[in-house]
């Protein structure tokens, strides 16, 4: 029998990292509304077990904490029992705050992103050393995982890979835009784009960012103009303030 995962929460994140895990583990998932969990089980295409979250039992369960950061006080106390374990999504919520909320053993705070629907996301992990090979082998199931020193580092690394999708998903459709402006077909830009993105992604795995601009940009060529343009535009520095900004609001929430 494969092990039982319990999402506290039915939204994008649950449904992402659920979608990622459906075939190698046993879902339940907890909600608020009857309606709504089963519109998540209809479109996660698996039987998950549904529970609606008053008075819901943790006894024991390992937890995947999916709640919004403004309702840890009013969730935990929706809920019975000790966890043995919590692994937290919520982005900028301290391991001191969830002790302080909910009745568990032991917790790690984690930041996957979307990318955890397609078994692609990047996911930081920090918090008790004891669910550390745990925490890996659970989360690289939907991807690739990093385990942090801090919890400052998490906050650093949930504006760089939980918020990162939005910033590439920005850079993508500016590109085509680009294309689009200079008369090519939008379809044609589209796929073109997606084709960028998908052979860029294994280069970037062994070969440093700054290699690859190098080897792609020749003397005087296309590709030197263009960079330059976006360096004119700031965009190295408004990347940098990104995070910056993001990193800031994850530890004001």
């Amino acid at each position: 029998m494969s092990k039982t995962l319990t999402f506290i929460g039915n939204g994008n994140m649950a449904f992402s990292i659920a979608n990622g895990l459906k075939n190698k583990y046993t879902l339940e998932v907890v909600g608020r509304s009857q309606e709504n969990l089963d519109k998540f089980e209809e479109k996660l295409g698996v039987n998950i077990n549904k529970f609606l979250l008053k008075d819901f039992n943790i006894q024991d369960k390992t937890l995947i904490l999916c709640i919004k950061p403004a309702n840890v006080e009013e969730v935990s106390k929706l809920l019975s029992g000790q966890a043995a374990v919590i692994y937290s999504v919520l982005a900028g919520t301290s391991i001191k705050k969830l002790q302080d909320n909910f009745n568990t053993k032991a917790l790690v705070r984690t930041m996957p992103n979307l990318a955890a629907s397609v078994g692609a996301s990047m996911t930081t992990l920090t918090g008790d050393q004891i669910y550390k090979n745990e925490a890996e082998i659970l989360f690289n199931g939907i991807g690739m995982t990093r385990w942090l020193g801090s919890e400052k580092e998490i906050d650093i690394a949930t504006a760089l890979a939980g918020s990162g999708p939005a910033y590439l998903a920005l850079i993508a459709e500016s590109l085509a835009d680009g294309a689009v402006k200079q008369g090519l077909k939008r379809d044609d830009a589209m796929a073109i784009m997606r084709g960028l993105f998908d052979g860029f992604a294994p280069l970037i795995q062994t070969v440093h960012p700054a290699l690859l601009k190098d080897g792609v940009m020749s003397p005087g060529g296309t590709t030197a103009a263009g960079y330059a343009a976006l360096e004119n535009g700031n965009v190295r520095n408004a990347c940098i303030n990104a995070v910056e900004k993001a990193y800031k609001k994850a530890t004001e929430l």
